[in-house]
């Protein structure tokens, strides 16, 4: 269990409690010992939580503004805290993304459906879409509303394979794969660069390529069909050849993003830089992502969505119950 507290000398999960003593503004907390190297060591070693001086509650309140849409600045003020005590709050809690992606990978799934889509916001100043470092691709599964992939860079062929790269780890945890976008070829084209095999027939000439067992893409067709000249152009289209053993039938009705479009909707809502009502921007590409990495935590592990009554985490089968902002702060990360 990613939560289980561990001895940080010799790692191991034989503690027990040696006393309790209080602390300025977080009330009680726990002394713990290890048996095994007779260690002692507080229940924050280790985590974002050590030498925090402002209470966790806090520290929740003000993160959890920030994942409703307020902004930096804004915080700042109404809080009455400096910029610098804020970045070190987000720093701190967003340190815990990667433990809690890869105990995600950890776990082994019957079928994934994933929705692929780009959000779009200025950094820095007012650039060409294609060099401004704001595009961010989202990758999330339709049925849990779990978020895989959620980083931010610049629109080329690198954003996108490191975003396929993510989807190969998956694929190796899952038994079915369905990959849907709408109408960005992007997705397929990196996903077949990093996840493909060759299929052995017995008849002379070089292998064809496909895609892993299990793996499917599909993608809707944007803009407007041509009905005067020459055929009709199909409103969806598998564009990459998949493995025959795979079962490749989808409905139509079903290659669509829709929920990835309305949880992007919820994004421009709760983050102020992207925002379609105001000319609002980013400052750097390092401040965007960190606000993304805090989003993506509340998102799957802390939010209720509103659909499936859940938190996505729990509705994927991750964890049994939904945690806090303070059960974050408090996770081993460090070493």
């Amino acid at each position: 269990m990613v939560f289980e507290k561990k001895c940080p000398c010799c790692k191991s999960k034989n503690l027990g409690l040696k006393e309790m003593y209080t602390t300025m503004r977080n009330g009680q907390r726990k002394l713990l010992f290890c048996r095994e190297c007779k260690k002692s060591f507080s229940e924050t070693h280790s985590s974002p939580a050590a030498g925090l001086r402002t209470s966790l509650s806090r520290v929740a309140e003000v993160l959890q503004s920030r994942t409703e849409g307020m902004a930096f600045n804004a915080a700042c003020r109404i809080f009455k805290i400096g910029r610098n005590t804020l970045n070190n709050w987000e720093k701190r809690f967003t340190s815990t993304k990667k433990i809690l992606f890869l105990y995600s990978l950890c776990h082994s799934f019957l079928e994934q459906i994933i929705e692929g889509d780009e959000l779009y916001t200025k950094v820095n100043q007012n650039k060409e879409p294609a060099k401004s470092e704001g595009w961010t691709v989202v990758l999330m599964e339709r049925v849990s509303r779990f978020i895989w992939h959620m980083e931010c860079g610049r629109k080329d062929k690198k954003l996108f394979k490191k975003a396929m790269a993510t989807l190969a780890r998956l694929i190796d945890k899952s038994t079915f794969l369905t990959l849907i976008t709408d109408g960005e070829k992007s997705y397929g084209a990196r996903l077949f660069e990093v996840c493909h095999e060759l299929i052995m027939t017995g008849k002379p000439g070089r292998p064809k390529k496909t895609l892993k067992k299990g793996v499917r893409v599909a993608l809707k067709n944007k803009g407007k069909q041509n009905h005067k000249r020459g055929p009709k152009k199909k409103k969806y289209e598998r564009p990459w050849p998949e493995h025959p053993d795979t079962n490749s039938f989808i409905e139509n009705r079903e290659i669509q993003a829709n929920r990835l479009e309305a949880s992007n909707a919820s994004t421009r809502r709760t983050n102020s830089a992207y925002r379609r009502k105001a000319n609002t921007y980013a400052k750097i590409k390092k401040g965007l992502q960190r606000v993304l990495d805090l989003q993506w935590i509340n998102h799957n592990f802390i939010k209720v969505h509103f659909t499936t009554k859940e938190v996505p985490a729990v509705s994927q089968g991750i964890f049994k119950n939904r945690h806090s902002f303070e059960d974050i702060m408090m996770l081993s990360v460090y070493p």
